[in-house]
């Protein structure tokens, strides 16, 4: 796709992209593991994601949630607020449980508030979506495998339609790859032109954990993000809305290399806090996600006894470990339910063992971790009518993106507790 398409179709004039159509869609994309380095440094070749940079805004860093965890994140993109308000307190939590359905949300979604309007609202492969008040739904149902995802999948017959009109009858949709994505996307834009639509790509993240920050895979996975992008623009063009369409293309955090992996209940189960977690015999557990470890105890000695045993910790096991207290979480907005967070330092990422080795050597890259510095920020880009050409916000929050896209939309979101970010709409 050539720059000057972006160029013509945004139509510029002065400083400003300016159409004579306001805005009456809104495509939201999310790169599972977006980071501001893929679009601001040319070398990752995310050709479509960089002409959407030039012909709009974008920023350098956009904090996120704590933890820094796809299911948390995506659900503050999708309602404003932080995961003590929404819910979400990780993808996966203790006992295994999946978050997967939108009864889990406890607040207003801009899906719900856009669909109460009357609008038309489709949703792909969005964490927690299952049940959402869309009109089409594939939704993000975690390892509970592709039987429940089409059982809730809608409308009905929708994924056999995609297997036949755009997979040429394949008996299996692989997902994974950015580019079906993209394509089912450009589907559903020709068939219903959403006037809001969440898409979420998931390819990056996986190469991400198995290479780290870098690596032929990494950079391969965010080329085919690029394209699924390109094959998203390319639909909205063909469906005679991309003059009234603001695209979005935003993530859910960084990543970080690792090479240490430090397992905490391996301490509380030498110290009798842990018996058996399985089943339930235990005082004071911690429960890992990636760049983070969330203590959960049944008794103030046992809380005592974890902050004792943390206290006396080498220095050698202490570089590895920052200590997230109660004060801090509720300043963030993190999970209530739990007396103190873990997030890792130096390379270290945490695990769930009960034995063996506490530290141990790791590989690949982890999210998850506290999200107050640049390598666990994501991006955000917009492009659209009205929208600054070369605008860049310095920083700004997840929470912000549900106000900004109510506002693109004329949409009353008050329970969002972000701003909509006053760049996009030039300085107003």
């Amino acid at each position: 796709m050539k720059k000057s398409f972006f160029l013509a179709a945004c139509c510029l004039a002065g400083s400003f992209l300016v159409s004579a159509q306001p805005v009456k869609h809104v495509v939201v994309i999310t790169v599972d593991g977006f980071r501001p380095d893929f679009y601001l440094d040319s070398s990752w070749r995310a050709v479509h994601i960089r002409e959407l940079m030039a012909a709009g805004v974008h920023a350098n860093g956009v904090n996120s949630v704590f933890p820094s965890m796809t299911y948390p994140s995506h659900t503050t993109i999708v309602t404003g607020v932080q995961p003590a308000k929404h819910g979400i307190y990780y993808n996966t939590g203790p006992g295994e449980r999946v978050y997967w359905n939108d009864s889990s949300i406890k607040v207003p979604t801009l899906w719900g508030t856009a669909t109460a309007k009357g609008m038309t609202v489709a949703s792909l492969l969005w964490p927690v979506s299952a049940d959402a008040p869309v009109a089409y739904d594939i939704p993000d149902i975690g390892s509970l495998g592709d039987s429940v995802r089409e059982r809730f999948s809608k409308p009905a017959g929708f994924v056999d339609d995609l297997r036949r009109e755009v997979f040429g009858g394949a008996d299996k949709i692989d997902y994974g790859r950015d580019v079906n994505v993209g394509r089912i996307a450009a589907y559903v834009i020709a068939k219903a032109k959403p006037n809001l639509m969440t898409i979420h790509l998931f390819s990056v993240d996986h190469y991400e954990h198995e290479q780290g920050r870098d690596g032929d895979h990494v950079r391969a996975a965010v080329r085919g993000a690029d394209s699924a992008v390109g094959i998203i623009v390319g639909a909205l063009k063909d469906a005679g809305i991309w003059e009234e369409t603001a695209i979005i293309v935003t993530g859910d955090h960084g990543f970080l290399s690792v090479h240490t992996v430090v397992n905490p209940n391996v301490w509380l189960a030498q110290a009798g806090l842990i018996t058996d977690l399985k089943q339930g015999q235990w005082r004071a557990m911690f429960y890992s996600v990636g760049g983070s470890s969330f203590l959960y105890t049944k008794d103030a000695d046992a809380l005592a006894q974890v902050k004792r045993i943390l206290r006396e910790l080498p220095d050698t096991v202490k570089r590895y470990i920052r200590v997230i207290d109660r004060k801090e979480m509720d300043r963030i907005g993190g999970n209530p339910e739990v007396a103190f967070a873990l997030s890792g330092l130096d390379g270290a990422a945490f695990g769930n063992a009960v034995d063996g080795p506490a530290v141990k050597a790791g590989n690949g890259g982890q999210h998850g971790y506290f999200p107050d510095f640049f390598a666990i920020r994501t991006g955000f880009v917009v492009c659209g009518p009205g929208v600054p050409r070369g605008g860049v916000i310095r920083e700004m929050n997840e929470r912000d993106i549900a106000p900004t896209v109510a506002r693109l939309l004329g949409l009353d979101f008050p329970s969002a507790d972000g701003k909509a970010r006053k760049e996009v709409f030039g300085g107003k």
